[in-house]
């Protein structure tokens, strides 16, 4: 319990195990019960039974159990507890853990991402850039910003990717080597269909957060997938010519491109979505946004601000204002890479990992007990 107080736990000592909150909950089920069994785990220490738990990732964090707690123990924000207190365990390198339970150092490193990554582009930008037009290939080369971008995906996969590795393994660690690999490929269907649609969450009450949670996971997946994925090592069909798709380019598309459509509807839905949070989270009359870790305030912070500045580049390229643009891309990048560096492998963007994991590590579960009985 003094453990799980560093990542924001409050009141859990209240709880005298009543079982409402687990009654209360749309998403709790026979199998997998919860917030009660994982508040009971708490007030028990008993750490590897919360590590092996795949239910703080079955909530969704709707508030019903915390405004229907008899005692204000507040589960549902126990629940977003475990999902800190988890993400750190999951990480082998311990950074989630100084990010989560140290706000100055939390703050440092975001500090220090971003004036490297200002310096690099002082240190690499070309001796003599286009000042008659907004070209920003001119000032930083599209092939060497395409490398970094590269190495870039490469790193953040690899920590992204061992951590949710980490996170299936301890989800499973009781049922290792007992499942056959036919049933991981017949339930693969129950990792994307969660990863895209976050559907379970529609079964909450409150079916308003769903909708602004997945603008704010699509919108920014889908600015990733372009930026970092697709920009970096695709191709696209210009005409009837195939050529590389680039992280920078200085060709305006049509308002009706898809590249172009795609930034539209993913600016909108991280502006409306973060906005929408931010404005719960100062009048706190939902149960979801009473308590707000610093690193809630971070996530959406970096959120708007890196939309925000993309925007800004996007009107300084539309009026060709060149140093306008530069400096303004400059700044672009000092605020979405830090966040790309530590939010995505670490923290809050890392919940988009293993909460599917977690719900289709259930799935296999539930299955294979399922084809027991059965004698399959």
């Amino acid at each position: 319990m003094k453990d799980l107080k560093k990542f924001g736990l409050n009141n859990a000592t209240k709880c005298f195990n009543c079982g409402n909150c687990t009654a209360t909950c749309p998403l709790s089920t026979s199998e997998n019960l919860f917030p009660r069994k994982l508040v009971n785990y708490a007030q028990l220490g008993l750490k590897d039974k919360i590590l092996k738990s795949p239910e703080p990732w079955l909530c969704y964090y709707c508030g019903d159990c915390s405004d229907r707690c008899p005692r204000g123990a507040d589960p549902g924000e126990t629940m977003m507890v475990m999902r800190r207190y988890l993400t750190s365990l999951y990480d082998w390198t311990g950074l989630s853990r100084i990010l989560y339970t140290s706000e100055k150092l939390g703050f440092v490193a975001l500090a220090i991402v971003s004036i490297l990554t200002g310096l690099i582009m002082w240190f690499f930008h070309a001796d003599n850039p286009n000042m008659q037009h907004a070209y920003l290939n001119s000032v930083w080369p599209a092939p060497a910003v395409e490398i970094a971008d590269l190495i870039l995906l490469v790193v953040l996969s690899f920590f992204l990717l061992t951590n949710t590795w980490r996170c299936f393994s301890f989800i499973m660690s009781d049922f290792k080597g007992k499942i056959p690999l036919k049933l991981y490929i017949m339930q693969a269907r129950e990792f994307i269909v969660n990863f895209l649609t976050q559907k379970k969450f529609g079964d909450c009450t409150d079916r308003m957060q769903w909708i602004v949670h997945l603008l704010i996971m699509t919108g920014y997946s889908s600015i990733f997938m372009l930026v970092v994925i697709f920009l970096a090592g695709g191709i696209e069909v210009i005409g009837l010519a195939w050529e590389p798709l680039r992280f920078q380019r200085d060709v305006i598309y049509p308002f009706y491109h898809p590249w172009r459509l795609l930034g539209y509807y993913a600016t909108f839905a991280i502006l409306y979505g973060t906005t929408y949070a931010f404005i719960g989270r100062i009048k706190k009359k939902k149960a979801q946004y009473k308590n707000s870790h610093p690193t809630d305030w971070t996530f959406l912070v970096l959120l708007q601000l890196s939309a925000l500045t993309g925007i800004f580049v996007h009107f300084g390229r539309l009026l060709d204002w060149p140093m306008t643009t530069y400096i303004l891309y400059a700044v672009h990048l000092m605020i979405a890479v830090p966040m790309l560096v530590l939010e995505v492998p670490f923290t809050k963007w890392a919940h988009l990992m293993f909460r599917p994991v977690a719900l289709y590590s259930v799935s296999l579960k539930d299955k294979y007990i399922k084809q027991q009985e059965e004698g399959v």
